[in-house]
C-alpha cells in the first residue's frame, strides 16, 4: 500500500492564510501554456469510469475495520475493509445507491439510506455488520427519512424525517425493537428545516440544527430525546450557524458560523452560557467537523479558493495545525466522527484533479497516511491526465471570479482550438480542484475546459454569495461569458468554437447562455437544468420551491423576477445545437423541464436532441448512465465543435 508522511505544519493562521477572496492576483491569459507530453493520448472512456468511487464511511466501534460505500460494482453499494487494509467485502447488494452508513456502537449493526432509482424518498436499512440479510427498518414509499445516528446504547435512530409532499424536515427517534417512529418536532414554518447533529454520551439529548433553505440563517437547539423539549441555544440568530460536534461532557458545541463578516469560521460555543469563542478568523471559509473521543482536540476544514486542507487544533487553545497532505481537495470522513474510537487515527479523504478520490487512514502518533482504498484502475494510474490550474479573471462590473482551467497536452497556439464553459449546479456551490471524470475525458481530446465559480457561489462570503439574489441569468451568466473571453484571449482557443455544458443549475445557466448570449456558444449540453421557474414550482419537490423562493422572492409579488430569470423566454434565440440529458424520477428539476425544452426548439426549427434516463434522479449515478452520458456529450461536441 502506498503511504506518505503528513508533517503536522504548526503555523499560525494569520501565517498560513496572508491572502483572502480581496487579495487574489488577476491571471494574464497570455501567461497560460500547454505542457509537452509524448505520452499523452485521449484517455480510455472505461479507464475512466471502471476506476471507482467512494461515498460515506464509519468506523467499528473497535476500530478495526471502516464500512464505506464505493461504486466498485458499478452500483453504490456497501463494503466493509480492516482498518489496515486488504480486499474489501461487501455487506449489501442493490441497483439502488445505498448512503450514510453508520455503525452501531455495540458494534453489531450497520444503518443506511437508500431511495428507489433516484427518486430521493430513501428508507432506512439495516444489515448485521458480520454480514445477513439487509433489513427495511422504514418502508414508507411517501416518507423520505434520513442521517440516521445511532444511540450511545444502539437501542434508537435519530433521524431526518420528511414527507414527500413538505417542504420541511423535521427530527425524530425510530425505537429499532419496535421500529415505532417518534417525532421530537414538528416544524410549523416551512422556509425552515432541521437536521440532527449528534447524541450526547448518555443518550439523553440531541443536538440539531435547524435553518433556511440556502443555509444563510440557523440556529442550534438542545433537544430532549424523551419529550422533545427543545432550548434554542441561539437565540435571535440572523447569522448561518449550525453545530456538527459536541464534546464527550456535553458542555461544548464545534460550530461552524458567518457571524464574523460574512465569512464561515469555526467556534466553540458554550451549552450552559451559550458564549461563542471562536478557533477561526479567516477569510477563506472553514468548516467545522469533530471532537476526538477524549474532548482535547478538534478539527476543521479550511477552503481557500476551491482547495481545501484539515486541520487539528487544542481545544484548550493554541495554534491550529493543518495536515500537509499534497494539494486538491482534502477532508474528513465517517460517521458519526473521523476520530477511530482510540482517538489515535484520523480517517482522511484525499482526491484532485488527477487522482480520484480515495480513502486514507492518517496515524496522529506517527504523523504518517496509508492509503486505505485504491480507486484508479492500472491503466488509469499509469497515464498523464491533464493538470488543473486556478486562474482568476474580472468580469463585466470588475468583480473578481476564480475558476479552475485544464488546458490538453501538446495544444498548439494557434487559436484554432475548441474550447468549453463548465457552470456549476446550485447556484449555491462552488467547483473545487476534485477528479472529474468528464473533464478529463474531454480535455484529453483537446477541449480546454474552464469552470468559473461565479458570483452566488459559495466558498467567497456571504456578500459574494448574495450577489446573484433576484439576477439569476444576469450577472452570474455575464461571468461565464467572460470566462469564454479569457479561453479566447489564452490564444488556444478559437472565440467561434466555444461550447457551454453544465448540471441542474449549470444546466439552467447553459440554456440561458445559448438563449440570451447567442453569438458567445457554438454548442451547448445541458443536464438537467430549469427552463422555466414557474413550472419547476409547479413540480419540483416542496423542499426546493422554498429554495427557489430564496432566491427569487415571492413568486406573486415578483413575478418580473422570475419571468426574466427564465429560460424559457429568451430559448428561441438559440442558434448552438443542444443536446439535453436528463434522468426521469427527478425530484429537483423534473423532466417536464427537459421535456418543454425540446418541444420550443423543435417547434422553432432548431437543433436539439434528447436522452431520458428512465432509472436514475438527479444526477447519474450508474455506471452505464455515466458513460453513455459522456460518449454522447463527446460526439456532441466533435460535431458542433471541431
Amino acid at each position: 500500500m502506498r503511504s506518505f508522511t503528513l508533517l503536522l505544519a504548526a503555523a499560525s493562521l494569520a501565517f498560513v492564510f496572508a491572502r483572502s477572496p480581496e487579495e487574489r492576483t488577476i491571471t494574464d491569459p497570455a501567461t497560460i501554456t500547454s505542457a509537452r507530453n509524448p505520452d499523452a493520448h485521449p484517455v480510455p472512456i472505461d479507464d475512466l469510469f471502471f476506476s471507482r468511487s467512494i461515498s460515506g464511511s464509519s468506523w467499528s466501534p473497535d476500530g478495526k475495520e471502516i464500512v464505506f460505500g464505493t461504486n466498485l460494482t458499478g452500483r453504490f453499494n456497501l463494503w466493509k475493509v480492516n482498518a489496515s487494509g486488504g480486499w474489501p467485502v461487501q455487506l449489501a447488494v442493490s441497483d439502488d445507491r445505498q448512503l450514510a452508513p453508520m455503525w452501531s456502537p455495540d458494534g453489531k449493526w450497520i444503518v443506511w439510506q437508500q431511495d428507489r432509482a433516484g427518486n430521493e424518498a430513501y428508507d432506512l436499512y439495516v444489515v448485521p455488520a458480520a454480514g445477513g440479510a439487509p433489513v427495511n427498518i422504514t418502508n414508507t414509499a411517501n416518507v423520505s427519512e434520513t442521517g440516521a445516528q445511532f444511540s450511545p446504547d444502539s437501542s434508537r435512530l435519530a433521524i431526518g424525517w420528511k414527507p414527500t409532499t413538505a417542504p420541511t424536515t423535521d427530527v425524530a427517534v425510530i425505537d429499532l425493537a419496535t421500529k415505532a417512529v417518534r417525532n421530537l418536532t414538528n416544524e410549523k414554518d416551512q422556509t425552515r428545516s432541521w437536521n440532527v447533529t449528534t447524541w450526547t454520551t448518555d443518550g439523553k439529548t440531541l443536538f440539531a440544527n435547524r435553518s433556511n433553505p440556502d443555509g444563510t440563517i440557523g440556529e442550534i437547539y438542545r433537544i430532549d430525546a424523551a419529550t422533545g423539549a427543545a432550548e434554542n441555544l441561539t437565540p435571535n440568530s440572523r447569522v448561518s450557524i449550525g453545530a456538527s460536534a459536541v464534546s464527550p461532557d456535553g458542555k461544548t458545541l464545534l460550530v461552524t458560523s458567518n457571524e464574523k463578516g460574512g465569512y464561515d469560521n469555526v467556534g466553540l460555543l458554550d451549552v450552559a452560557s451559550k458564549k461563542l469563542t471562536w478557533i477561526t478568523d479567516l477569510k477563506w471559509e472553514a468548516g467545522s467537523v469533530n471532537f476526538s473521543p477524549d474532548g482535547k482536540w478538534l478539527t476543521y476544514i479550511v477552503n481557500e479558493d476551491g482547495r481545501t486542507d484539515v486541520y487539528i487544533s487544542s481545544t484548550s487553545g493554541g495554534v491550529s495545525r493543518k495536515l500537509t497532505v499534497p494539494a486538491g481537495v482534502n477532508s474528513l470522513s465517517g460517521r458519526p466522527t473521523a476520530f477511530s474510537p482510540d482517538g489515535n487515527r484520523l480517517l482522511v479523504a484525499h482526491q484532485s484533479a488527477t487522482e480520484p478520490a480515495d480513502f486514507w487512514v492518517y496515524d496522529l502518533g506517527s504523523n504518517r497516511a496509508t492509503q486505505l482504498t485504491h480507486s484508479a484502475i492500472a491503466s488509469l494510474d499509469a497515464t498523464p491526465l491533464p493538470p488543473s490550474q486556478l486562474v482568476h479573471y474580472k468580469s463585466f462590473d470588475g468583480t473578481i471570479i476564480s475558476a479552475f482551467l485544464w488546458v490538453p497536452f501538446n495544444l498548439e497556439r494557434n487559436g484554432k482550438n475548441a474550447g468549453i464553459v463548465l457552470p456549476h449546479g446550485g447556484p449555491t456551490g462552488q467547483t473545487t480542484d476534485a477528479f472529474s471524470r468528464n473533464v478529463i475525458a474531454l480535455v484529453s481530446r483537446g477541449y480546454t475546459v474552464i469552470a468559473p465559480n461565479v458570483r452566488g457561489s459559495t466558498g467567497y462570503g456571504l456578500a459574494f454569495q448574495k450577489m446573484n439574489f433576484q439576477d439569476l441569468g444576469g450577472g452570474d451568466l455575464q461571468d461565464e461569458v467572460y470566462a469564454a473571453k479569457f479561453l479566447a484571449a489564452t490564444g488556444y482557443v478559437d472565440p467561434k468554437k466555444i461550447g457551454i455544458t453544465g448540471g441542474s443549475y449549470g444546466g439552467y445557466m447553459t440554456l440561458m447562455a445559448i438563449g440570451k448570449t447567442p453569438n458567445v456558444w457554438a454548442a451547448a449540453v445541458e443536464l438537467f437544468g430549469i427552463v422555466d421557474w414557474y413550472t419547476m414550482l409547479q413540480h419540483e419537490d416542496p423542499a426546493l420551491q422554498e429554495y427557489e423562493k430564496s432566491l427569487m422572492g415571492d413568486p406573486v409579488k415578483d413575478r418580473a423576477v422570475y419571468e426574466a430569470a427564465s429560460p424559457i423566454k429568451y430559448l428561441t434565440n438559440a442558434t448552438a445545437p443542444l443536446l439535453v440529458l436528463q434522468g426521469e424520477n427527478d425530484i429537483r428539476v423534473p423532466k417536464e423541464e427537459a421535456q418543454q425544452v425540446v418541444s420550443i426548439l423543435k417547434n422553432a426549427g432548431k437543433t436539439v436532441d434528447a436522452h431520458y434516463y428512465p432509472n436514475e434522479g438527479h444526477g447519474f449515478v450508474k455506471r452505464e448512465n455515466q458513460i453513455d452520458t459522456i460518449l454522447r456529450m463527446i460526439d456532441w461536441f466533435d460535431r458542433y465543435l471541431k
